[in-house]
């Protein structure tokens, strides 16, 4: 008996041996190429809400005109905002204000081997309009996503990496964007957001577009994104449970005037604050609707809002 105890430890202690002298094992990022139909045996990351002064919700809406201008002269009294259908009182009004933390989700897959240029001037178009405490991180992603820039200040180093990526393999979209709300938890602002630019739709993730879509509904971050040539269900989808956009590009010379677009959005909100009449610390998810019931000249308008939120668990 004893024989066989010393025989056991002996093979534990080779084993962890071995895992501690792997350096690749090590380094690895928590998205692997998995292909999508293995069985998955890991958890989503952790659940986040909107929830950010003890009870009251805070929720960021844009609101465009007809041409796709930000509108930013409305008052408290143009919103209607409900929760599970049950309106509620709006308590606070302000506009949207302060420094960012943005993510760039790169596709450097081989099809956008004749797209780099273009796709890399719209990104450091929208670092253009860095202000100060703005910080950014960069991940690019073919077969697998990678986390190249870590947050910076420093707008020279994503550009700088962005210039040398060489585009090959498959499109592991979900992977990165799992990847892509993992490292924006460690943001130092509130004001976080995605944004994704890719040319085509998801072939080498390990994740699903129903639990992508999940864990951005759990997680208090924006998606914007940009599909070249394509229009993405999928990412129209995460825009709108977000709070984000999804916008489509025919032509590549129309992608300056996109980023234009993308970023006097951003930049241009009204958060609107609530304290919900049927608070419940029960875990489920909450329904948000945003509605306008002031009537203008310049309607119709384009309202854009997160549709929900988590409610914390007891």
């Amino acid at each position: 008996m004893l024989l066989k105890w010393k025989h056991l430890v002996s093979i534990a202690l080779l084993v962890c041996s071995a895992r501690a002298a792997d350096p690749v094992a090590a380094d690895e990022p928590q998205v692997s190429i998995t292909p999508r139909n293995a069985l998955r045996s890991h958890p989503l990351p952790g659940r986040a809400t909107m929830k950010v002064d003890v009870n009251m919700i805070l929720l960021p809406v844009t609101v465009t005109d007809a041409k796709d201008q930000p509108v930013m002269d409305l008052s408290p009294d143009s919103f209607r905002v409900l929760e599970d259908n049950i309106e509620q009182q709006v308590v606070s009004f302000h506009r949207e204000e302060g420094p960012v933390s943005v993510g760039f989700i790169f596709d450097a897959s081989s099809s956008m081997k004749n797209r780099m240029d273009r796709s890399v001037a719209a990104i450091q178009q929208f670092i253009e309009t860095l202000t100060k405490g703005d910080e950014f991180f960069l991940i690019r992603f073919s077969d697998r996503p990678a986390l190249v820039t870590p947050f910076t200040q420093d707008p020279g180093e994503i550009v700088t990496e962005l210039s040398s990526i060489q585009p090959l393999g498959w499109t592991a979209l979900n992977d990165a964007i799992c990847l892509g709300v993992q490292t924006v938890k460690r943001a130092k602002n509130s004001r976080r957001a995605l944004i994704v630019l890719t040319d085509g739709g998801d072939n080498n993730s390990r994740y699903s577009d129903s639990e992508i879509r999940k864990l951005v509904q759990e997680s208090d971050v924006r998606i914007y994104s940009i599909g070249l040539f394509e229009r993405s269900h999928f990412l129209e989808q995460l825009g709108m449970d977000s709070g984000g956009r999804a916008y489509s590009v025919h032509k590549l010379e129309n992608l300056p005037e996109t980023i234009d677009k993308l970023s006097r959005e951003f930049r241009n909100q009204y958060v609107l604050g609530y304290y919900p009449k049927e608070s419940q610390n029960d875990g489920k998810y909450r329904r948000v609707r945003v509605e306008m019931i002031e009537t203008i000249k310049r309607m119709p308008l384009n309202v854009f809002w997160r549709r929900g939120y988590y409610s914390p668990a007891e």
